[in-house]
Formats: structure tokens, C-alpha cells, sequence
């Protein structure tokens, strides 16, 4: 990546928030990379710079607007490699530095929070009054709250919960000429203007930079237990299609790849990870009953007591920043498709003798699937979208090496919405000044 030299931008930014800009070349290596993974190779970066409270944010959008720089925005950059790579970006604009706990109504079940607060932080607040916050994003140890809002990340928890945009009740955010905006309110049942919240969610920087949220909690379960399976394709797509048409109520239903089950080291198969919480009495007569239906389908089983056996599944499905022959998926399809897809990516996989590891969360549909390394991954990933879409389903490349998503469409997106999604970048950031080309059609 070339690098801007001139520090024009840097000489700029310091009148407004003095000591809180830094130079690309000053920049840590990991950091280097991050960005590397997330702008187009001839992009010429000149610096990233801190923002500590959203009128200094403002101030350096309206900055921005002004000179028509281009703007990266980012959390603590842990998915900033996610989507397409970003045209001409002249500065990275981190909310790091806004990550204060504003308000956490515990009575109400609502807290509100800056973007820039890390997961794990929140979460630790949020267990010291019994209470949680429903979601489980990738690299939750450095994710902020406002990345998992802008890729709208979650997964095992939706299934009982719903996912980012059903969760986030109002917000705050800097447009890209520098105005502050809110939307929502801070209690479960508001009716305050526009739905922006669910607008902004999964718009990945390109509409707007979020500065505050205000998020809906739940109560910590008093027990969580995890039903682990294997068998059979068809004895995982029978205890899928049985459990989600029965009075059990698990709070993750995921399906597990071959490749997945074989490292853990329990019996050859598809894989099924069902997740239990609330009183221990009736976690453990859910456990057992899905113990049952396993036993009726020929899928072997065992209950596990560690609560965080799904973190580190999740995690090693997305561990890392990717080498130049590993991608990262995100792919859905029908819920009743889950183990279908699993079995069609083994399959490709096989035929290509390449690695790959994938999980569908079987409620939604959602996947999260990992190629590589090897030099098809491209090949294999071709064939996996063509059966998802051929599903009524799609593919997108999260991670991936800057070279491939140069010579593969990230988003792949086919439908007829692109038009209105143009239209509202337009309402949103007419200069096109927030991650030129990070979304869907090069937006």
C-alpha cells in the first residue's frame, strides 16, 4: 500500500484534536495490516486519528467534508478487514477513545454506551448486576460495540433473541459532513422518528459513524448447558427438523461441519451444538429430552457443562487476521437447508483436497464457513455460492486477501434492491466520503 507523505491531512487534524493523530508510518505493524487488509492496494493513507468525544468526532468529519478527504471508520479494527476493499481513503477515523458507559438502567434492562467500548468490558459491567447483553461477535476480546453494530455480528444467540438491529433501541451518530444525528430513545418501547437504527446496522461505515447506542438486556440464565451430537447427514437433519418443531426451546441450534467435528475430538459425522439456558431444572429435562431425540435419529451425544465451548468454536472458525490463501465466509440459506449446506461444503471441499470449516446456525440460516489455506479456494468458494444462491441463499466474502477480493465479487449480490441502496448513500453521503466501495455494488 502506498502511503501519503505531504501530512497535509495530519497538520489539519492536530488544530482540532491536537496529539490524538498519528501517522500511518507511526502506526503499529498489526494496525499497518488491518488496514492494509480493508483499502485497495494503491490506496495513499495518511493517518489515523482518535476522537475522544463525539463534538471532536464532528469537528474532524466536518473537516473532512470540507477538503472532500476520504474517511475509513473503525472501532478497535478487529473487522475492518470485512467487505470490499475501500477506494482513495485518505484517513482512518477510530472511535477507540469514545468508549464511556453512559447510562445502564438495570431496572429497565437497557444500557447505553459509546461505540467505541469494547464487548468483553460491557459484558463484564453487565454480569455485576446479573444481566447480559444477547449477542456473540467474532473476536469478542477486541470487538467494539459499534463494529458489531456496523457488520451487524452475531450468531448463536439469535435464535432466541433476534440479532444487532432487533437489540439496538435508539443511537447517536456523525454524518458525513460533520452534523450530529440521533434516532430512537433509551427504553424498549419508543416510537422516535425514523428506524434508523436498523438502517445503520450492517451498513458497514458507509452511511454514517455511530457514536453512542442504547441496547436492549436480558437477565443472566441461572444454568447454560450445550448438547453436543454427531451423526449422520440425515440423522442431524432429522434432530434439526424434530427440535425446531417441538416444544424445546434452545438458545443456539448449531449445525458443525465434518472438518469442525473432527476437532473435537468426538464421533466421525455432522455435528449439532444445541445451546440450553434458564433454570437448571428445566435446562437439564431440555438436555435430556434432546439427548433422547438424538438416541431416535442414530446421533451419538453428550452434555457439556462449558459455557464456553461455542466462544472457542466460533473463534477458531474466524481466528486471525487471513493468510493469502485462507477466506472467510459469510453465507445463509433456508433454515431447513442448514445441513444440506454443510454437506455440499464438505463435498466441494473433498473435491478440491481443500481445508475448509463452516457452522450454520440452524434457526436462521446464517453461516459462518472458512476455505483454506490453499491456492482453490477460490474455485471452492465459487461453488458454494452458486448452491446458495441456486437456495435462495447467498454468499459474501468477509476476509479474505486483498489480491482475491480484487479478482472475486466480495458481495456477490444479485438482487433488485441495489437501485434504493444507492439512492440512500446518496441521501446519506452524497461526496461518497464514508468507505467509498467497502458495501454491496461498490458503494
Amino acid at each position: 500500500m502506498v502511503t501519503r507523505a505531504s501530512g497535509t491531512i495530519v497538520r489539519e487534524l492536530e488544530r482540532i484534536v491536537a496529539g490524538q493523530v498519528y501517522p500511518y508510518s507511526a502506526l503499529a505493524t498489526d494496525l499497518q495490516a488491518r488496514i492494509a487488509l480493508a483499502v485497495e492496494p494503491d490506496s495513499q493513507v495518511e493517518c489515523v486519528v482518535y476522537p475522544r468525544t463525539p463534538e471532536e468526532l464532528a469537528e474532524i468529519m466536518a473537516c473532512a467534508h470540507r477538503n472532500r478527504w476520504r474517511v475509513l471508520p473503525t472501532g478497535q479494527a478487529s473487522k475492518l478487514g470485512w467487505g470490499g476493499l475501500a477506494r482513495g481513503i485518505d484517513l482512518v477515523v477510530s472511535t477507540e477513545r469514545l468508549d464511556r458507559l453512559i447510562e445502564h438502567a438495570v431496572g429497565d434492562l437497557t444500557v447505553t454506551v459509546e461505540a467505541g467500548m469494547r464487548f468483553t468490558h460491557l459484558e463484564k459491567s453487565l454480569a455485576a448486576a446479573g444481566q447480559f447483553i444477547a449477542l456473540d461477535p467474532a473476536y469478542r476480546e477486541s470487538a467494539s460495540l459499534g463494529g458489531v453494530l456496523a457488520t451487524a455480528d452475531t450468531g448463536s444467540l439469535r435464535q432466541r433473541h433476534g440479532g444487532v438491529r432487533d437489540l439496538c433501541l435508539g443511537l447517536s451518530l456523525v454524518r458525513a459532513d460533520g452534523k450530529i444525528a440521533k434516532a430512537g430513545g433509551r427504553v424498549v418501547k419508543n416510537v422516535a422518528g425514523y428506524d434508523l437504527m436498523k438502517l445503520l446496522t450492517g451498513s458497514y461505515g458507509t452511511l454514517g459513524i455511530v457514536t453512542q447506542m442504547t441496547l436492549r438486556l436480558y437477565p443472566l440464565a441461572e444454568a447454560s448447558r450445550t448438547v453436543l451430537l454427531s451423526g449422520t447427514v440425515e440423522a442431524i437433519a432429522g434432530v434439526c427438523l424434530t427440535l425446531r418443531t417441538s416444544a424445546l426451546t434452545p438458545s443456539g441450534l448449531d449445525v458443525l461441519s465434518s472438518s469442525t467435528v473432527a476437532r473435537l475430538d468426538i464421533a466421525p459425522g455432522l455435528g449439532l451444538a444445541v445451546g440450553f439456558t434458564g433454570l437448571s431444572a428445566s435446562v437439564d429435562k431440555q438436555c435430556g429430552l434432546c439427548l433422547e431425540v438424538g438416541r431416535a435419529w442414530g446421533a451419538e451425544g453428550t452434555i457439556l457443562a462449558d459455557t464456553r465451548f461455542e466462544h472457542r468454536l466460533h473463534e477458531h472458525l474466524r481466528s486471525a487476521v487471513p493468510g493469502p490463501n485462507v477466506v472467510l465466509c459469510k453465507a445463509g440459506v433456508l433454515p431447513a437447508r442448514s445441513v444440506e449446506l454443510l454437506d455440499t461444503l464438505d463435498t466441494v471441499s473433498a473435491e478440491y483436497g481443500l481445508a475448509s470449516s463452516g457452522i450454520v446456525y440452524a434457526g436462521s440460516g446464517l453461516a459462518v464457513l472458512r476455505f483454506g489455506p490453499d491456492a482453490e479456494c477460490a474455485k471452492a468458494v465459487a461453488r458454494i455460492r452458486a448452491y446458495c444462491e441456486s437456495q435462495a441463499g447467498f454468499l459474501s466474502v468477509l476476509e479474505a486477501s486483498p489480491a482475491f477480493k480484487q479478482q472475486f465479487d466480495v458481495w456477490g449480490y444479485t438482487g433488485n434492491a441495489l437501485g434504493v441502496m444507492r439512492r440512500v448513500k446518496q441521501q446519506f453521503d452524497p461526496e461518497n466520503i464514508l468507505s467509498p466501495g467497502r458495501f454491496v455494488g461498490g458503494i
